[in-house]
């Protein structure tokens, strides 16, 4: 009788979940997005009437778009795949060129971006003191550092360490740590947030942290909401009292907007210590799940006066992507508190260069 039981409890559990795969908003998307491509390939086919008139206007058109991407300042592999597919699929391939290279989805996003860049260039300003001594040390690399401070601004600091972290578990048992000491703000800016054991023993400090009047911020990319987080989850997150946002959210629209994908690991905590890495927010990254094997991803914690860049970068992001008013950030307004760039005084002797790619730009920086 028992195992009787277990078999149809097995089975309508087996239904349940097949059930909110098929009605779940992934699918609803993925119908709705083949619905639209669907449209715009029904409305491109009522035109083969005129197929004279739209022969030579294609022609000329991948033409055009053939000549414009050779002289095209780009990567000579990314030229060459374009040129041919649209040589080998004309009609396909110089429209779909003109869709995602318009960009129209980002643009508004990258404005603001920028704007804030510029904005805050005054937080990101070169010590010049620093930049004398490190010029005696090595000119070389004090030569390096001021092109990275005049292009990004990202300027070089001292009084800084770097801890590396060959694998995510490392790094992991010294976040927590870290973050059980905040007493000032902890920002958050991740690619990947997975419901489980790193994700869930993190949300419990933070939830801690918010009732000690700890300042929480929690960044993460629209790609979770189609199978890693629930789509209201930020709802549930400020439930908690920590301030949330969705980099490019995932809806059932045909955008170039998500081509563009927020890859950043941030995490900073009261202004004197940061984690970056390739670790993200997911089981697999400390090897308490098994997806593809052993699961290697090194990450670093920087400590001292270099953590000023990444609370920076955090924030210049977490203002691009303004759409809640209250937890919008304004740099004026704590200009003269400096409660997020006042590091306290560490005895430390190294230097760091903090630098970020931005999800909007032509860059590739690797």
């Amino acid at each position: 009788m028992t195992k009787e039981t277990d078999k149809i409890l097995l089975l309508e559990k087996g239904k349940r979940g097949l059930l909110q795969i098929v009605l779940g908003r992934t699918t609803v998307i993925l119908v709705l997005l083949l619905l639209q491509v669907g449209l715009l390939f029904s409305f491109f086919n009522s035109l083969s009437q005129y197929v004279p008139i739209a022969s030579v206007a294609y022609a000329v058109l991948s033409v055009s778009i053939v000549i414009y991407v050779i002289n095209r300042p780009t990567n000579p592999s990314i030229q060459l795949s374009w040129v041919a597919m649209i040589l080998l699929l004309p009609v396909f391939g110089s429209l779909l060129y003109v869709f995602l290279n318009t960009q129209i989805g980002h643009r508004l996003i990258n404005k603001k971006l920028q704007m804030e860049i510029s904005d805050t260039k005054q937080f990101s300003e070169q010590e010049e003191r620093v930049m004398q001594t490190l010029r005696q040390q090595n000119a070389g690399v004090a030569n390096l550092s001021r092109y990275m401070n005049q292009y990004g601004p990202f300027p070089i600091y001292d009084n800084s360490s770097v801890q590396y972290f060959p694998i995510g578990e490392k790094m992991f048992e010294t976040m927590i740590e870290q973050m059980q000491l905040a007493e000032k703000f902890i920002f958050l800016e991740f690619f990947i947030i997975k419901e489980g054991y790193m994700w869930g023993r993190m949300l419990k400090i933070l939830q801690e942290k918010v009732q000690q009047g700890v300042e929480v911020r929690l960044m993460y990319d629209g790609t979770c909401s189609l199978a890693l987080l629930p789509y209201r989850y930020p709802d549930q997150i400020r439930e908690l009292g920590i301030q949330c946002k969705v980099f490019a959210p995932i809806r059932p629209t045909i955008s170039t907007h998500y081509n563009n994908r927020d890859h950043r690991k941030i995490l900073v905590i009261d202004g004197h210590t940061a984690y970056t890495g390739g670790v993200n927010l997911a089981d697999e990254y400390i090897n308490r799940k098994v997806r593809f094997g052993h699961w290697k991803d090194n990450a670093i914690c920087i400590k001292g006066e270099a953590v000023r860049s990444f609370t920076v970068m955090f924030l210049q992001m977490w203002s691009a992507c303004a759409r809640y008013p209250e937890y919008d950030f304004n740099f004026d307004r704590y200009l003269d508190i400096g409660d997020y760039f006042h590091a306290p005084e560490l005895n430390m002797e190294g230097y760091s260069v903090p630098f970020s790619d931005s999800p909007m730009d032509g860059e590739a920086v690797s």
